[in-house]
């Protein structure tokens, strides 16, 4: 592939690890009760979404592929994604407007529990060597 470098410190990798301390500001923002938190959080959940589609986009550009970042990326994804669909799951705000909050807060079981899955499905994979046939 282009593995590259022995310090998996590039700039793709570190974009994915921005990703991943942007959570806690995403989480605290979200929490506070205040009329711009919703919009902040909205903000950092999309410059965090960005910066998944940069690392990837960045990583084939510069030829940055590291074993490291093939890990992180889909961990850091899951991890945003969880977290919002936790908190939304947990927000009265959010549960007064949907149908059912038992059937809301089973749809986000079912979709972290995909993800989980996924990714045990994707690591097993990779150690027959077959990483690749596992794309999500």
């Amino acid at each position: 592939m282009g593995e590259s470098a022995a310090v998996p410190l590039n700039v793709p990798n570190l974009l994915t690890l921005l990703r991943i301390l942007l959570i806690p500001f995403f989480f605290v923002v979200y929490v506070i009760d205040a009329g711009w938190s919703n919009q902040v959080a909205t903000v950092i959940f999309v410059v965090a979404a960005i910066t998944d589609w940069l690392d990837g986009y960045m990583a084939r550009r510069l030829k940055q592929y590291t074993t490291f970042g093939a890990f992180l990326d889909p961990v850091a994804d899951k991890l945003i994604v969880a977290t919002a669909l936790v908190l939304l799951a947990t927000d009265q705000k959010v549960l007064d407007l949907v149908v059912s909050g038992p059937l809301f807060a089973a749809a986000v079981a079912i979709i972290i529990g995909r993800e989980i899955v996924i990714s045990a499905l994707r690591e097993w994979m990779a150690e027959l060597g077959k990483r690749a046939s596992v794309a999500v």
